[in-house]
């Protein structure tokens, strides 16, 4: 077994780089977005390839991509919360989905109202 450190990786073409076994099959892919941000004051605590958050109101936000997507079928996963003292009753859902941003809102499970929170992450895939 070998193990490679480098400190960048970089593909010959103009994707990323592919993660194979030795057979040659791919077996893996890096995140190609990532984003966690406060929904009560709309702003971005950390990310990567994303490069803008607009508050549209109450629970209701765009992300958009620094580098734009090949199309819109990639994957997105993500996850809600408030503080400590809160309660676990809110959900995260796409609005809208495009090459170069998401709409997600954030609402309140029990009476389905739109909510600002506290923590809201997303992750995004795509071959």
């Amino acid at each position: 077994m070998s193990t490679v450190k480098a400190a960048n990786l970089q593909n010959t073409g103009s994707g990323a780089p592919a993660f194979k076994n030795s057979s040659g099959t791919e077996i893996g892919h890096l995140c190609k977005a990532f984003v966690s941000w406060d929904g009560t004051n709309a702003t971005i605590d950390a990310s990567f390839n994303v490069s803008a958050l607009t508050d549209n109101g109450t629970g209701d936000y765009t992300l958009s991509f620094a580098t734009n997507f090949a199309n819109t079928n990639y994957s997105i996963a993500g996850i809600c919360g408030g503080k400590s003292n809160e309660t676990n009753d809110r959900n995260m859902g796409l609005d809208t989905v495009s090459v170069g941003s998401v709409r997600v809102k954030v609402r309140n499970a029990d009476t389905d109202t739109l909510k600002d929170v506290a923590k809201n992450c997303l992750v995004f895939f795509a071959v």
